[in-house]
């Protein structure tokens, strides 16, 4: 698709979104350099699922960066609050649930700014998605769009004519959807992870909202989630 060798800078948390993202840029002939973060979240599986997609995939290299997002707090997943459960999607409260982490995609994209700068390459992948998005401001369209001036107006490749593109190819898709591309393009959700608030033995609750939109995608989309769930959380 006329990107042959290009670098991309891709966003990558383990989960199914950010696998399927690394696959589809994989698919349009960019050499894949991930990145994901320790950024003090409760757990470190989403770490090593994230290591193990980006070999699967074939990263030419997968960088980690440890930030320390506890030091403000504010997030389900950075402080002393709660995860929320539930039984059902329907079950899942609206609003800004208290999971969103704050600005954190801004974060991160900042990151992977600063990365392609270094590598050479004018493209980023984020996938976020604007349907099954549990409520979360930073994976809006409007979100995207509004980085993407910021890249435009931040950089040395930006003020120089050479845009770094920030792609986010699933904003308009629903998790089945993204499953079934998934699928089509070899991704292993095996090893992908999804869960907030993960067992002690690492499987996952099968009731926080990612847990409930991940199973539901893949019921949605005619086939069974591969990873295993906490006894009466599948």
């Amino acid at each position: 698709m006329g990107y042959l060798n290009a670098k991309a800078v891709i966003l990558l948390s383990g989960g199914v979104d950010s696998a399927t993202t690394l696959a589809l840029a994989y698919a349009q002939g960019f050499e894949l350099y991930a990145l994901t973060f320790r950024y003090g979240q409760r757990h470190d599986a989403e770490v090593r699922a994230a290591e193990g997609v980006a070999r699967a995939v074939g990263a030419v290299q997968h960088v980690v960066q440890t930030i320390d997002l506890r030091a403000f707090g504010g997030s389900a997943l950075t402080d002393a609050i709660e995860v929320p459960k539930s039984d059902s999607v329907e079950q899942i409260g609206g609003g800004i649930p208290v999971t969103y982490v704050p600005a954190r995609n801004t974060i991160f994209l900042a990151f992977a700014l600063g990365y392609a700068e270094v590598i050479g390459s004018t493209d980023i992948f984020i996938g976020v998605n604007a349907v099954d998005y549990s409520g979360y401001p930073d994976c809006r369209p409007e979100f995207i769009v509004a980085f993407q001036r910021l890249a435009d107006v931040a950089t040395k490749a930006g003020v120089s004519g050479a845009s770094i593109k920030v792609h986010a190819p699933l904003i308009s898709m629903s998790k089945a959807e993204i499953i079934r591309e998934g699928m089509r393009l070899g991704v292993d959700f095996s090893l992908t992870h999804s869960c907030y608030d993960p067992m002690p033995e690492g499987l996952a609750c099968g009731h926080c909202d990612s847990c409930l939109l991940r199973r539901q995608g893949f019921r949605d989309a005619g086939l069974v989630d591969p990873i295993p769930y906490a006894m009466g959380g599948s």
